[in-house]
């Protein structure tokens, strides 16, 4: 036994371990050495895989990425607007809600955005001698488009091909009215079929004609038939869908301005006692009508003239209506009736009529249904000039 103790004693000073290595004194076990010091370092396969050119990701296609495209061009006579007949040219705001940034994205179209329209000239360079140009442009435009007028037999067999029994083809027009994107499904119908069924629905059939206008002049076509709010939009006899127009998208809805007040604190002609006077009574008078949500409107302002003749006050409930759409509900019947805004409290609007009330003899609303027959002289040919 004490030569064995002996023995590993010796052993231990010959031997040497490297600093980093207890397995001798845990093990008695000397470590080899290291074979990376005998062999020459291989290359790493990976490493040299990893310095090549990485290929790059795939990016999906993105219509906000322009690089190395030229903005697009639109020779379309009008300044773009997101609805055409929901705002008016004549009405300045007095304020914006967000910058400027164009809805159609930044560096897509060759027109600079305004914050409520993008023009089709520089407001400063004209003004209005510009805009008879292209009033007269849009009307060359489309007396080219529409040729030769329609006979009887050929309008007819239109609106029964656009029938609801026939084709469920059909383009709704809600709470914004005729909007900038709107034109482009217009178009894509129309490649299909010589004419669409545009149905309308909610505040903006309380002014059709503006409505009709407004889809003949911005879409260049006719209007061979209209029921309601139902119509039927006509191409033209020499409209070519390989040469339609180019019309930008709006990707986003833009922010509406800020426009003044409708309502006041006090009626003009009124004090405050009196102001409050008349909301109340004009909260407790009967209601003329209850309007139905994306109902058909375009009766309201003759029973609001009727309704004139005998009562000072009107009021209209406007219950299940969101509330900006019966604020813009006022905001028509005002310049429409004409009458004076009272109050919108209480999902209610109430109208009053004004001291000096003139009843209004000429009336420019179209009837429910018209008659585009060339035998009937009675009314005229595109059904604008209806007197109700």
């Amino acid at each position: 036994m004490l030569v064995f103790l002996l023995r590993r004693r010796c052993f231990s000073t010959t031997t040497t371990t490297p600093a980093f290595s207890n397995l001798y004194t845990k093990y008695s076990f000397t470590p080899p050495k290291s074979l990376d010091d005998q062999k020459p370092k291989t290359p790493n396969i990976r490493s040299q895989h990893s310095d090549r050119k990485k290929k790059p990701l795939y990016r999906p296609p993105s219509s906000l990425d322009r690089s190395g495209q030229n903005p697009i061009k639109s020779d379309l006579p009008f300044d773009f607007r997101f609805s055409y007949t929901e705002s008016s040219p004549g009405v300045r705001p007095i304020g914006l809600r967000e910058p400027k940034y164009s809805p159609f994205g930044p560096e897509r179209v060759d027109r600079a955005w305004t914050g409520v329209c993008a023009p089709a000239v520089d407001p400063m360079a004209g003004g209005k001698e510009e805009a008879e140009k292209l009033e007269a442009k849009r009307n060359k435009i489309r007396n080219m488009v529409q040729g030769q007028d329609l006979t009887n037999a050929e309008r007819l067999a239109l609106v029964q091909s656009c029938g609801k029994h026939k084709t469920k083809r059909q383009i709704n027009l809600g709470r914004d009215g005729l909007t900038h994107n709107m034109l482009n499904d217009i178009h894509n119908n129309w490649k299909q079929a010589e004419a669409v069924r545009i149905k309308c629905m909610g505040v903006p059939t309380v002014d059709m004609k503006n409505v009709c206008t407004q889809l003949e002049d911005k879409a260049f076509g006719k209007i061979i038939h209209r029921h309601g709010g139902s119509l039927i939009l006509y191409r033209g006899r020499n409209y070519n869908p390989k040469k339609r127009p180019v019309i930008p998208l709006m990707l986003w809805k833009p922010q509406e301005p800020v426009y003044p007040k409708l309502i006041k604190t006090t009626i003009e002609g009124l004090s405050i006692e009196e102001t409050k006077e008349m909301r109340k009574k004009g909260l407790a008078v009967p209601a003329l009508t209850k309007l139905a949500k994306n109902g058909y409107y375009g009766g309201l302002v003759p029973m609001i003239r009727d309704a004139f003749l005998v009562e000072e006050l009107v009021r209209i409930d406007c219950r299940g209506l969101e509330r900006k759409d019966y604020k813009k509900l006022g905001a028509k019947l005002r310049d429409l009736v004409p009458c004076i805004l009272v109050t919108f409290e209480k999902e209610q609007i109430v109208i009053w009529r004004g001291k000096d009330y003139k009843p209004k003899e000429d009336g420019c609303f179209l009837v429910d249904r018209e008659s585009f027959d060339k035998s009937d002289t009675n009314q005229p040919t595109q059904g604008m000039k209806v007197n109700h």
